[in-house]
């Protein structure tokens, strides 16, 4: 995916939106700034398939050298699916923030959360 096509987060998750098997799924991860921002990730705490999320509430976390830090829901869902090589690989957030380091897939059941986000341009603006 390219950073471009994507809806970022204030707080730093981007998400594509696709349709998969008659559903409308999130797929989101943190953005190459937040990545950079937190440095040397140690710890990645995803959640269980199924889980229920809410726009803007936190559902999981990762946590680095400096910093625990929240990854936020941008919708109301559920958890479908998570990467579960990220754990072991965390370097992958960093090499390939937009396409590998995917964190986890959401089955949009309130897409009202996505009006909140913002375009690729906006987001950098925000990030300067």
């Amino acid at each position: 995916m390219k950073p471009e096509d994507l809806l970022y987060a204030k707080t730093h998750e981007w998400v594509a939106v696709a349709n998969e098997e008659g559903m409308r799924v999130a797929t989101l991860g943190l953005s190459a700034f937040a990545i950079e921002a937190l440095t040397d990730l140690v710890y990645i705490d995803l959640p269980k398939v199924g889980t229920q999320v809410k726009a803007e509430q936190a559902f999981c976390e990762v946590e680095s050298v400096k910093a625990v830090s929240d990854i936020y829901s941008p919708v109301d869902g559920e958890v479908i699916a998570l990467n579960q090589a990220l754990p072991d690989a965390l370097e992958t957030l960093g090499n390939d923030a937009y396409g590998a380091g995917w964190i986890a897939k959401i089955k949009i059941l309130d897409d009202a959360g996505l009006s909140k986000l913002l375009d690729y341009a906006t987001y950098e603006k925000q990030c300067r």
